[in-house]
């Protein structure tokens, strides 16, 4: 039976989750700011650059978190 709840991969799962929302969050309002005070487009890009490397993090996270995941299903 799947555990739910507390667990280390459910915890992971949420910490994966914030990485993403808290990096989308960080790029929309790099951008409307970055717009509003007409940053140049190197600024601009390097938040780009910064919110790439969050989501890449992210992905990063949840393959090693489907490949606990599937080492725990063959144990069982």
């Amino acid at each position: 039976m799947a555990q739910h709840g507390n667990t280390k991969q459910a915890r992971a799962g949420q910490r994966v989750a914030l990485i993403v929302a808290a990096t989308g969050v960080f790029w929309v309002l790099a951008n409307l700011i970055g717009a509003e005070y007409n940053w140049p487009n190197r600024l601009r890009a390097l938040f780009d650059l910064a919110a790439l490397a969050g989501f890449g993090f992210a992905l990063w996270q949840t393959y090693q978190l489907w490949r606990a995941r599937q080492k725990d299903k063959g144990d069982s």
